[in-house]
């Protein structure tokens, strides 16, 4: 069964009566540079085989619609899967980067963002509360199967908010990992883990 399993899901649309997204969010490829070295860096050669990989992967699941985030590192990664499907990926800020906040420096983002990953969000900034409603939001809001082409921390809160785990960092998404969630009545639901590395956030 491929990724979306598209016969079997309408099967079950059928019996439960209302309709299952099945959202799979990826994770950009490695980027070119760091979290403190380049507010928006674009992927490196690694980075670049890492999407063309995840491409391949996803393409018999396809041609679905194709969500990314304005960051370069996330639209480079979408153009592999866009070049597979001959399909043009929408910019979506509902599901960007978590923001920095606005007096940091790119190398002074280090300490603030070591310490929100290893918080709970209970315990977080209100905005950055407000952030992650945003992002649960523009995932809920889907009614129709897509790929989503996302960041560490947001793919953290959908992750965190199907589990019902408050933490942070619950789960360690790698590059170009695939993550894949479904939205029935209102909730996410884990269906599949991507793959976790030890990696830090970039």
């Amino acid at each position: 069964m491929g990724v979306l399993g598209h016969r079997d899901r309408e099967a079950a649309r059928g019996r439960r009566g209302q309709v299952t997204t099945r959202l799979v969010l990826v994770r950009h490829g490695r980027p070119a540079a760091g979290w403190t070295e380049d507010a928006d860096p674009g992927l490196d050669e690694v980075g670049q085989e890492q999407a063309v990989a995840m491409a391949e992967s996803l393409a018999p699941s396809g041609p679905l619609p194709i969500f990314t985030s304005p960051l370069r590192r996330t639209r480079e990664t979408a153009a592999a899967l866009e070049r597979r499907w001959a399909a043009d990926a929408v910019v979506d800020p509902g599901i960007a980067e978590l923001p920095t906040p606005a007096h940091l420096g790119v190398g002074d983002r280090g300490p603030w963002l070591r310490s929100l990953l290893g918080g709970m969000w209970d315990d977080a900034d209100p905005d950055y509360r407000r952030w992650r409603g945003s992002v649960l939001e523009a995932l809920l809001g889907h009614r129709d199967d897509a790929v989503l082409v996302s960041h560490f921390v947001a793919i953290n809160v959908a992750v965190g908010a199907a589990t019902g785990d408050d933490r942070v960092t619950c789960f360690r998404p790698d590059h170009c990992s695939r993550t894949v969630l479904e939205v029935h009545d209102g909730r996410l639901r884990v269906v599949d883990l991507g793959a976790e590395a030890a990696t830090t956030v970039q």
